[in-house]
Order: structure tokens, then C-alpha cells, then sequence
């Protein structure tokens, strides 16, 4: 089964992407990941966009849809692929129909995780780690047993993420939102969306995603 899974910055997309990895040998697909792999592994479409990131522009369509078609011909998506972060515009639409057509596939699933701004906001703001593990804590949510004491290695270090600021999170709550919209309409049409409610417990989104998939 092959889906694309939608949700802002910090709606849980990541861990319930790495739950069907897991659970059902998925394969994700993040076009950052698989562009950086390519550069390094000095792929076609890897050397191409080596090129063009050296001079300073962005990477087209045409070298990102390479790389997902030499990813697709990997031979380890039997399963099913997660697509992350592709596509964002109506071209790119076309062009993932395009790969899985030649390929004889076709996609399933779109999944989005739907979320409350302000409650979304306030999860990321919030939210800071043990400097030494990188053990997740939280202002309000989860506070270590000791305060100041990190429950996993004792460590007193603590940090949080720059740009977990309410306004950078509106900032890409916008950007999401920009890049959504032209692509829920399209895959609408065909009765592929699925919304799942991203502020839910996590183990409820799983198994909400699990339905969907199901269905």
C-alpha cells in the first residue's frame, strides 16, 4: 500500500511514520533524507543535484521525481512506501502518478493528521530535552520526577530547539498550510483522503491510521 502522510510540524507525522515502518515494513520516503543519501551515495539524480545546490539554486521537480523513481526501483518498497514531504503542488501530483503508473502502482492513501493550532503551538513551545540523552520532557505534560534531574540518566543539563517559538511555529503552520492546499483538493476528487485527528493520544492515532489504511 502505497500513502502519503500529511501533518504540520510537530503533529506527530514523524512517530507514526516510524510506527508503520515497524509494523507493516513500510518504507519512508522523505525527499531531504533520499536527496541527501543520493549526494553522498553519488547517484544519476544525486550528482545533478550535488550541481545544483553548489550553485546556490533550488532542486526541480525533475531531479527530485529521479530520485524517488531510483528509490522506487531499489526493490525493498514491496510493502509499501510512506511519501514525506512530495508532493506539494499539483505538478508534482502528476508526476508521482506518473512514477507509479510506470510502475505499475498506484497510491492508496492520503492520511492527514489534523491539528489544534493553539494547542499544537503550545506542545512545541513547551517541550525541551535532557541535554546528555535526549530524553523528551515537557513544561507541562511531563515534568522529570526530580525537577531539574533528568529520570533516565540523571543529567541536569537540559535544552530546547531554537525554533520551537510560537512564531516560527506560525510561520510553518502558514507554509503547511500553502503547501497543502493546492494537493487535498486533487486527491479529494478521487476519494483518497483520510483525516485522522493528530491532537489525539498516540496510540489512538495509530490505530485510527490502521483503520484508515484498512478501510
Amino acid at each position: 500500500m502505497n500513502i502519503i502522510l500529511l501533518g504540520p510540524p510537530g503533529a506527530g507525522k514523524g512517530t507514526q511514520a516510524s510506527r508503520l515502518v515497524a509494523d507493516r515494513g513500510m518504507v519512508q520516503l522523505s525527499t531531504g533524507d533520499m536527496l541527501r543519501a543520493a549526494v553522498k551515495a553519488g547517484t544519476p539524480a544525486g550528482l545533478k543535484a550535488k550541481a545544483v545546490m553548489a550553485a546556490g539554486e533550488l532542486v526541480s521537480d525533475g531531479i527530485v521525481s529521479a530520485l524517488i523513481g531510483e528509490r522506487l526501483d531499489e526493490g525493498q518498497t514491496g510493502t509499501g512506501v510512506i511519501f514525506d514531504g512530495f508532493p506539494r503542488n499539483g505538478e508534482q501530483v502528476e508526476i508521482l502518478d506518473q512514477l507509479l503508473a510506470e510502475r505499475g502502482q498506484r497510491l492508496d492513501r492520503v492520511v492527514e493528521l489534523t491539528v489544534d493550532e493553539g494547542v499544537l503551538t503550545e506542545r512545541i513551545v513547551g517541550r525541551f530535552t535532557c541535554a546528555q540523552c535526549g530524553e523528551g520532557y515537557h513544561d507541562r505534560f511531563k515534568q522529570p520526577a526530580v525537577p531539574g534531574t533528568c529520570d533516565v540518566c540523571g543529567s541536569v543539563e537540559f535544552k530546547r530547539r531554537p525554533d520551537d517559538t510560537a512564531e516560527t511555529i506560525a510561520t510553518r503552520m502558514a507554509i503547511y498550510r500553502g503547501e497543502t492546499a493546492p494537493i487535498l483538493p486533487l486527491y479529494e476528487a478521487r476519494g483518497l483522503v483520510h483525516r485522522v485527528d493528530g491532537m489525539a493520544e498516540i496510540e489512538q492515532v495509530t490505530a485510527a491510521i490502521e483503520a484508515a489504511l484498512d478501510g
